[in-house]
């Protein structure tokens, strides 16, 4: 049954309060041992699309139009600063908690792109450049499902370097990429690696709304990296470090970390710095692929589709009806096999889906809270349209 409920965790459409058992770890350490690069930059941002001139090569040659590493440090260096925060007040021997994480100035505004996580909780920020200036900084918006948020500092000067954000849709499986962060304290640390993967979903710390998209790596990040730059070899932000997978329990990489890309940045971006709190449409069930297996075991008569092993208590989905396989998270834990009676999502709105990131992946690109969908479903063999409205995806907190 272990194999059933770690494929619950990957429902983008979302069972609040899942028992989703992900050994991460985010990159921002809780105490203060890790932190983020000290620099000071602009950044503006490169919307422009795939092409084969921008397109990683996978060699980190000149010849090929990538830049040497060396030579990206220096030109993202000024771009990635420290992020320091605190919480409860201060005492006679300092701040009460304090925390330290990296940031992407990406603006001559001194905007800042971070990781939501970085800076949530904070009482103050504080930003450090790479050239030692220490500025305060105010939470301009965050969009906690992808675990980002927009800062500004207070009073930034006009020589910022912004970075540039690039096209994270145009990375391959197998690609150079650089790090710059700030890890156990070390200021400014340059890794290096590759895309190991693109598409991944991913749940930092094991939160019930899993991220989309995201690039894994193996680049060395670790505690310190969360909300510092991804770089592909062109000196591009393709990613924003966020989370590296932690079987140990330790806070140590082990070659698998994860970036939220930088398309989804730019989605929300303007919502944050517009000063919002970006949130995410949310149906309420949790779901598997029908493989044949799946489709055996529970005697369905389709082979395509999301099976729906639970809907979420109060949500949009049982509201509108839809049925489950099991009728509680408890009785799925306990369960070493899948019943049947499980609806079959087969259609969105007329869009066929037959994964759970698909249909997770429309709502969440086409649709936001209040919106009403129209689900093809197969019920005991009968073919129905079930509408449901979408609510917001409730609180992780």
């Amino acid at each position: 049954m272990r194999k059933l409920i770690t494929g619950l965790a990957a429902l983008a459409v979302g069972l609040t309060g899942a028992a989703l058992a992900i050994a991460a770890v985010q990159l921002w350490p809780e105490g203060g041992d890790g932190g983020a690069p000290r620099t000071a930059a602009p950044a503006t941002t490169d919307t422009a699309g795939k092409s084969s001139d921008t397109a990683s090569s996978g060699k980190l040659t000149l010849d090929s139009g990538c830049l040497s590493a060396a030579d990206i440090y220096e030109q993202l260096r000024p771009a990635v600063v420290e992020i320091t925060s605190t919480s409860g007040g201060r005492t006679p021997f300092g701040p009460q908690a304090q925390g330290l994480g990296t940031g992407i100035v990406i603006d001559d505004q001194g905007t800042i792109l971070t990781n939501e996580h970085v800076i949530s909780g904070a009482d103050s920020l504080e930003v450090k450049f790479a050239d030692g200036t220490t500025l305060p900084a105010q939470v301009l918006g965050s969009d906690p499902g992808d675990d980002l948020a927009a800062i500004r500092v207070e009073g930034a000067g006009p020589d910022l370097t912004p970075a540039s954000l690039g096209d994270s849709e145009a990375l391959r499986v197998g690609d150079p990429v650089l790090a710059i962060g700030n890890p156990f304290s070390l200021e400014g640390t340059l890794t290096e690696g590759i895309v190991s993967a693109t598409g991944r979903t991913f749940s930092p710390n094991g939160s019930s709304r899993p991220i989309r998209d995201m690039i894994q790596t193996d680049t060395p990040v670790n505690p310190g990296n969360s909300g510092g730059p991804l770089i592909d070899c062109h000196g591009k932000v393709v990613g924003i470090n966020t989370a590296l997978e932690n079987p140990t329990g330790d806070s140590v990489n082990v070659g698998v970390a994860f970036a939220v890309p930088s398309n989804t940045a730019k989605r929300t971006l303007p919502d944050m710095m517009a000063g919002e709190t970006v949130s995410h449409p949310w149906l309420g069930i949790a779901g598997n692929d029908i493989t044949p297996a799946l489709a055996k075991d529970a005697g369905l008569s389709v082979d395509s589709g999301v099976y729906v092993i639970l809907v979420s208590p109060d949500s949009p989905a049982e509201k509108a009806g839809l049925h489950g396989a099991f009728s509680s998270e408890s009785d799925a834990q306990q369960s070493t096999s899948l019943p049947a009676g499980g609806d079959v999502i087969t259609a969105v709105n007329g869009e066929a889906v037959s994964s759970v990131d698909q249909l997770a992946g429309y709502l969440n690109s086409n649709q936001k809270a209040g919106d009403s969908v129209k689900l093809s479903v197969i019920r005991q063999g009968k073919e129905l349209t079930v509408d449901v409205t979408l609510a917001e995806w409730p609180s992780q907190g």
